[in-house]
């Protein structure tokens, strides 16, 4: 990814709470016959040896799986908010349009574990994570049956990450007046995701070096 300095995040906590925020990546794998990709949520944990794992599932049936022998390098996108930045919203001129976002690529050789004991610690730890409160599904509620058939159809797997590459590009190329512009004018659009990148985009400004 091409990285600029001004743009490159290194703290490791706002990384990690990142990738629990934004938990539905884009899995790349770059086997011999070509890359394969697919989506999922992802649940990030640590390992014993204090190393970062993301643990999901993919259907059976998706072949991606099958490349997940430890071996084969593969890269989990995390997107985050994202949205246009107009010129006319800058103090400064001349100026163009740009994009501002922020993502994060997190490299490693994923492995495939089609035991169920795995897998079904894959699928309760992303179920605890969205179902909370009175009256939340859980997986015990499933017929034995029912859920024996779902353990045949999916795959669970983990990736150890060996490098993260974090970009936050939020205008930190700008003076201060031209970011306080840009995060006004998307504040006024007052729609979910442009809310978030004008938070994020205010937040970068706050702790700015």
């Amino acid at each position: 990814m091409y990285l600029p300095a001004a743009f490159r995040l290194d703290d490791e906590a706002t990384i990690e709470g990142f990738i629990g925020q934004y938990d539905f990546a884009t899995i790349v794998s770059t086997p011999p016959s070509g890359p394969i990709v697919t989506h999922a949520p992802l649940i990030a944990r640590r390992a014993p040896d204090g190393r970062l794992v993301l643990v999901g599932h993919v259907a059976r049936d998706n072949d991606h799986w099958r490349t997940m022998d430890g071996a084969t390098p593969a890269v989990a996108i995390f997107h985050g908010p994202q949205g246009y930045i107009s010129p006319i919203w800058y103090a400064s001129a001349p100026a163009v349009p740009t994009w501002n976002y922020a993502v994060v690529h997190a490299h490693g050789n994923p492995f495939a574990h089609d035991e169920d004991d795995f897998t079904e610690a894959a699928i309760s730890a992303l179920v605890d994570k969205y179902e909370n409160g009175p009256g939340a599904w859980r997986v015990e509620s499933m017929p034995p049956d029912f859920y024996a058939g779902l353990l045949t159809s999916i795959v669970g797997f983990e990736m150890p990450i060996e490098r993260i590459e974090a970009k936050f590009k939020l205008g930190q190329n700008r003076s201060d007046a031209d970011r306080a512009g840009a995060i006004a004018n998307l504040e006024r659009q007052a729609l979910p995701g442009i809310s978030a990148l004008a938070d994020l985009m205010r937040r970068a400004l706050d702790n700015r070096d």
